[in-house]
C-alpha cells in the first residue's frame, strides 16, 4: 500500500467525485481510479458507493476514512519534525517557490548577498498551486514561500493569518507569440476576435492575476484554451511551437524576446504587473530565518550588496 493511496482517499471522500479528487491530486481521472480501486483490493472490500449521486462512502469505507486522517497526519508530523530538526541542526531555510522562480529570480538575488543566507529549495513545490504553498507554510513543512503576487486584487485570497511578508521585485507578465517571417506576432491581441491561449491552471493566483487584468481592460478577445499548466517552462514551450500565445514572466522570456524567437503579442496594456514577495510565518524563531528577515527590513552594506531589494 502507498501513502499517496490513503490521500487520494481523503480526497475523495472531501469532494466525493472521482475528477474533482483527480484535479485536487493533480492526476488524471483513469489514474485516480485505479489507485483507489488497488486501494480497495488491498484492504479487501469495497470502500466506495459509486451508485450513489455524489458518490458515498460504504460503511466499511467511513471507518477506513478515520485510519487514513490519523496515519497520514501522524506521518506528516513526524516527516515535518524530523526535517526540521535536521535544518536546525544545519542552519538552512527550507524553501518553497515555483520553478520559475528558481530559475529566473532565485540565482541572482542570492548573489547578491555578501554572505548567502543558507537556503534549501523544496523541490516538491514546484509542481503546488497557491493553497499548497501557504498549507505548507502554516504546517511548517517550509520556511519561506517565495511567489508571484498580483498587485491588484484578483478573487483568490489565501489565508495569510500571522504571516509575515516582504516585497523583493516586481516583474511584469507578457504575452507573447512566435513571430512569423514578416515579424509580427502569429497570435496578436489587438484587433483580434478569438485567439488560442496556452494558459496556467485555473485555480493558481497567475492566472486569477491574468483573468482579472483583462477584466479590467474590458475590451479584450475570446480565448480558446489549449492547454493549462502550472509551471510557465511547459506554456513557454507550447508558445514556441506556435500552438497559442501566453503570459510568461518577463524575465524568462527576456532572451527569446531579445533573439527574435518570441515577441509580445500586443502592447504595454497587456502586461499584467505582480510581484515578487517572500513569505514566512511569524512565530518562526529560527535563528538563520530571523537574520535574513532582519537583513530584508533594514538592510546593511555588510550583508547586500547593490540596492536593496
Amino acid at each position: 500500500m502507498e501513502l499517496r493511496w490513503l490521500e487520494d482517499f481523503i480526497a475523495l471522500a472531501r469532494t466525493r467525485h472521482f475528477s474533482r479528487a483527480a484535479e485536487q491530486q493533480n492526476v488524471t481521472q483513469p489514474t485516480f481510479s485505479r489507485r483507489i480501486k488497488l486501494l480497495e483490493e488491498e484492504m479487501g472490500t469495497v470502500l466506495v458507493n459509486r451508485q450513489t449521486l455524489p458518490l458515498s462512502l460504504t460503511p466499511a469505507g467511513e471507518e477506513f476514512l478515520e485510519l487514513c486522517h490519523d496515519v497520514t497526519q501522524r506521518l506528516a508530523d513526524g516527516r515535518r519534525r524530523l526535517a526540521q530538526l535536521a535544518d536546525q541542526q544545519a542552519g538552512r531555510i527550507r524553501l518553497a517557490a515555483p520553478q520559475s522562480l528558481l530559475r529566473d529570480f532565485l540565482p541572482g538575488w542570492l548573489g547578491r548577498w555578501v554572505v548567502p543566507p543558507p537556503i534549501v529549495p523544496d523541490l516538491r513545490a514546484t509542481g503546488w498551486l497557491v493553497d499548497d504553498f501557504f498549507r505548507a507554510l502554516a504546517r511548517d513543512e517550509c520556511d519561506l514561500v517565495l511567489c508571484y503576487w498580483p498587485v491588484e486584487p484578483c478573487g483568490i485570497e489565501p489565508d495569510l493569518q500571522d504571516t509575515l511578508s516582504c516585497r523583493l521585485a516586481g516583474e511584469w507578465l507578457i504575452p507573447v507569440s512566435l513571430v512569423e517571417a514578416d515579424g509580427r506576432p502569429r497570435f496578436a491581441l489587438e484587433g483580434a476576435s478569438r485567439l488560442p491561449l496556452i494558459a496556467y491552471h485555473p485555480r493558481g493566483l497567475t492566472a486569477a492575476a491574468i483573468q482579472a487584468h483583462l477584466a479590467r481592460l474590458g475590451d479584450t478577445p475570446d480565448f480558446s484554451i489549449l492547454n493549462e499548466s502550472i509551471q510557465s517552462s511547459n506554456i513557454r514551450e507550447l508558445v514556441s511551437l506556435g500552438y497559442g500565445l501566453g503570459w510568461l514572466p518577463e524575465a524568462g522570456v527576456r532572451g527569446a524576446l531579445a533573439s527574435g524567437e518570441l515577441v509580445p503579442a500586443g502592447g504595454e496594456r497587456w502586461q499584467v504587473p505582480v510581484e515578487i514577495r517572500l513569505f514566512r510565518r511569524a512565530d518562526n524563531q529560527q535563528p538563520a530565518v530571523t537574520a535574513l528577515w532582519d537583513a530584508l527590513v533594514t538592510p546593511s552594506p555588510t550583508r547586500l550588496s547593490g540596492a536593496p531589494p
